[in-house]
């Protein structure tokens, strides 16, 4: 069959039935195209067909073969405008959004903005950068927007600092371990931290770059890996700044200290005299210089970092863009899904309808003689195909899937109905901390208030894969984990082998949000290599198995009560949570348990992980739930539930985003109450002068002061997330239908503080995706349960926030560059869903406490509230 792609003429010889996304990734070795769904729902795999935006997941390519193909890799004049407004952050959907602009393009020339939200409808992105995407489209016909989606605001400084080392230093103290000059005249930097989305490795190379007075151009970053980088353990929390950048800064100024010493020696002259200029270091006063590629170039420092004092920071340079968009905008190799190896074979993992089901028969000969099929591997319930093509690989797993029989007991329940039903243990928080002893009673309470949120997932938009490879007894996975470490321990005690002959290479994933699937697939695709070892084995999940089988962020109840005194101020409050655990991930433990999911279902299988109070600072449900206000008592107290039927782990924010939701909905129900300010209650109730800076500026910026819309509200939320990181208030004006009850966001200000910015375009970036993901939650999200399955297993079932919902967001940057660098990246959850809820109150007057805020729910509360009225 001849196709033209891309203007040119392409030979295959492939079914005519053949999915052309199969054809255009597998044959033809074009990269871009993505299987986000298979089933035509997200766009991913968007490809021109003679113009036109068309999914190529489902489209037979005997169907397509007169027609001209064109993929993003023949699509010009998008990337730089894309790049210019950094309109990506995982960058999986971009290459669907690009095809999808094309396509609106070709039929509107001059698209206004409401165009170009409904011609990308069709087209998902779980990271949201909807708003950005329509500005590169907008700069892509000439008419770019006249103003940043962010502002810098500085601020006078502040006490100073004290300043202390990474922990990760402690742990990895060698210079060499994140830093080589090399002869070259580039710098190599290893962080323990793995991008995924969020921007990191960009914040690497500047930090490294500002301390060592390089352009940034010259930085190269290399990601965890095994064998090579510094184990900074897992990228999450939003430390990954605070962590392996404070490392990373201390590691590159102590290099261009010492570099700076041993050319004083070189030159003769005096250190305290030198100018550094990109690489280059000059004596003024005999017009020698020396550069650090030749006095360091390809040599081990040999010096530890344990010693080091940290200097004061160095502002970054602030203009670098994403160092790792253009490879994804042009088409080039960038996801694990991406990685082709030599004799590369693809392996499908066929599981049961629900969680707990064993396997009581299949018939595995059927599948064994398939055209393609490698080997057919059945270990007690762990059922999984190996075949030549992916095409192939799924086939047979179809037909697997068709013969076997599953038997199961587990009967699944509501996550919140379970919540209130579950035997719990129970512990209260003492300044964001788990304690052993009992704490007093606060009295009676004069109001209160229930909250809750429902089990959510973290829905990827690529499903989960990874590459694994066993060769003469060393396994190599190449995996999108957030942590190469510890999964590689877990891998290697539930495989009996040492962790050494254990390698894990990261490499992108489409964006996870916590801990999604990448590890459970990582270690389904090691034990299809231990079993045909040799051939690199391609694993990737379908769009089924990644809404049912990842561990789901738990439902949670919040129930908040208060007590005021006469001058309408609180001197009481008391917050009580129940929660599932949100920490599942796998490790090695020792005691024969695993957070592996495929270990469940081998002969020898291994039980679930232990489900264990969190004692850590504001982790797991306790997460904000001590709030940063200045009350004159306070009770907190979590109830953890230890048995659950659905599997539950982290998810961005953890409990933060029920907690903050909970404690700013109602502390806008208490300035109800007393006829206050929402803005001013808060200021009223806050002694931390940065949490004042923040609530006034995204005030000010959002006009909270002057008139509203006819039917539109606006509503506050602000929390310092963790108690410790980023300061963030958010604004947001919605309307609310009249006639259906459909809640529309008009526009959201967020005003934040993260201490020394390092990228305000970055941090901009992480704040208004985590907004946009926010608002996806609380207004869309819901896993939905059957008897025995989950029922949510695509983006119709489980639908999320779309193009065409998408608004405008205005970021105030609050730069201290005199404080340290905070985490952002999962600031903006619970403030984003209290400044919904709390915009619907002032639009339409009613409470809705229970997430998602639905058109179902707002149309319940209207007619409770007429019938109370």
């Amino acid at each position: 069959m001849e196709l033209t792609v891309n203007g040119h003429q392409a030979e295959v010889t492939v079914d005519p039935e053949t999915p052309l996304l199969s054809v255009l990734r597998y044959e033809l070795g074009l990269s871009r195209p993505k299987e986000g769904c298979a089933q035509e729902q997200c766009y991913a795999c968007a490809v021109l067909v003679d113009g036109r935006a068309m999914p190529s997941c489902q489209l037979p390519v005997g169907r397509v073969a007169d027609a001209a193909i064109t993929t993003v890799e023949g699509i010009d004049g998008f990337t730089e405008f894309f790049i210019e407004e950094q309109a990506g952050q995982c960058g999986f959907c971009l290459s669907g959004m690009i095809v999808s602009a094309q396509a609106l393009l070709n039929v509107v020339r001059y698209p206004n903005d409401d165009q170009i939200r409904d011609g990308l409808d069709t087209n998902l992105c779980r990271c949201g950068v909807y708003d950005r995407i329509r500005r590169a489209v907008k700069f892509r016909i000439g008419q770019p927007e006249p103003d940043k989606l962010w502002r810098v605001l500085p601020q006078a400084p502040l006490e100073s600092p004290k300043l202390t080392l990474s922990p990760s230093i402690t742990i990895n103290p060698e210079l060499d371990r994140w830093l080589a000059i090399n002869a070259d005249g580039t710098v190599t930097v290893r962080t323990g931290k793995a991008e995924l989305g969020q921007g990191i490795a960009t914040a690497i190379a500047q930090i490294a770059a500002s301390e060592l007075g390089v352009s940034v151009s010259r930085v190269r970053v290399t990601g965890p890996d095994t064998a090579r980088s510094p184990d900074e353990g897992l990228t999450a929390g939003s430390l990954s700044i605070e962590h392996s950048g404070g490392a990373i800064r201390a590691a590159a100024g102590a290099a261009r200290q010492r570099l700076m010493a041993t050319a004083a020696s070189v030159l003769g002259a005096d250190p305290r005299g030198l100018d550094a200029s990109d690489g280059t270091i000059t004596d003024p006063a005999g017009g020698s210089s020396v550069t650090y590629w030749e006095l360091q170039g390809g040599k081990l420092f040999d010096q530890s970092l344990t010693g080091h004092v940290p200097v004061a920071i160095r502002p970054a340079t602030h203009a670098a863009a994403r160092i790792d968009l253009p490879s994804k905008l042009s088409g080039q190799p960038s996801f694990v899904h991406d990685l082709r190896l030599p004799r590369m074979v693809h392996g499908r993992v066929i599981r049961p309808a629900g969680p707990g089901a064993e396997l009581e028969s299949v018939d595995l000969d059927a599948a064994q003689s398939m055209p393609g099929v490698v080997q057919v591997v059945c270990d007690g319930s762990f059922l999984a195909v190996i075949a030549e093509q992916d095409d192939e690989a799924r086939a047979a797993a179809e037909a697997m899937a068709a013969t076997a029989v599953w038997l199961s007991d587990t009967v699944l329940t509501d996550g919140v109905e379970h919540l209130m039903q579950s035997a719990t243990t129970d512990y209260f928080v003492v300044d964001g901390t788990p304690v052993d002893d009992d704490v007093e009673p606060i009295g009676p309470l004069t109001t209160s208030a229930r909250y809750s949120k429902p089990l959510t997932m973290h829905a990827s938009l690529g499903p989960s894969a990874a590459v694994a490879q066993m060769i003469d007894g060393l396994l190599t996975v190449w995996s999108s984990t957030q942590g190469v470490f510890v999964l590689r321990d877990a891998m290697a005690e539930a495989l009996s082998m040492p962790p050494e002959a254990v390698r894990v290479i990261h490499m992108e994933g489409a964006g996870c949000y916590g801990h999604n699937g990448a590890d459970d697939v990582s270690f389904d695709a090691a034990l299809l290599a231990v079993s045909c070892p040799g051939r690199p084995i391609f694993v990737k999940w379908t769009r089924a198995d990644e809404h049912q089988w990842e561990p789901f962020s738990p439902a949670m109840v919040v129930q908040v009560g208060a007590r005021l005194n006469n001058n309408g101020a609180v001197e009481a409050f008391d917050l009580e949570n129940w929660s599932t655990t949100h920490s599942s991930r796998p490790r090695a433990t020792g005691d024969g348990s695993s957070g592996l999911l495929a270990t469940w279902y081998q002969a020898e299988r291994r039980p679930p992980l232990p489900v264990q109070v969190m004692r850590g600072r504001h982790v797991g449900a306790h997460r904000n739930s001590d709030p940063l206000y200045t009350f004159d008592d306070r009770r907190i107290q979590t109830h953890l539930v230890t048995d659950s039927p659905i599997r539950t782990s982290s998810t961005r924010a953890l409990g933060a985003y029920a907690n903050v939701f909970a404690i700013e909905s109602f502390m806008d129900e208490l300035a109800a109450s007393v006829g206050a300010d929402p803005v001013e209650f808060r200021m009223h109730h806050l002694s931390d002068q940065r949490a004042w800076a923040v609530i006034e500026a995204a005030a000010e910026a959002s006009g909270w002061g002057d008139d509203r819309p006819t039917g539109s509200g606006l509503g506050i939320g602000f929390a310092r997330y963790k108690n410790a990181q980023t300061y963030l208030a958010v604004v947001i004006e919605a309307s609310v239908s009249a006639d259906t009850g459909q809640i529309a966001i008009g526009r959201a200000v967020l005003a934040a503080d993260a201490g020394a910015i390092v990228s305000p375009d970055g941090v901009s970036n992480q704040l208004e995706g985590g907004c946009v993901q926010a608002a996806s939650w609380t207004l869309r999200e819901q896993v939905q349960l059957g008897f025995d399955h989950v029922e949510s297993r695509d983006w119709d079932t489980y639908p999320i926030l779309r193009f065409s919902e998408s608004f405008p967001i205005k970021v105030e940057l609050l730069d201290r560059p005199d404080q340290p660098s905070l985490g952002c990246g999962e600031a903006a959850q619970g403030p984003t869903a209290a400044a919904i809820a709390n915009a619907v109150f002032d639009a339409c007057g009613l409470r809705l406490r229970d997430l998602p805020l639905t058109p179902r729910r707002v149309v319940a509360a209207r007619a409770l509230a007429r019938r109370e009225a």
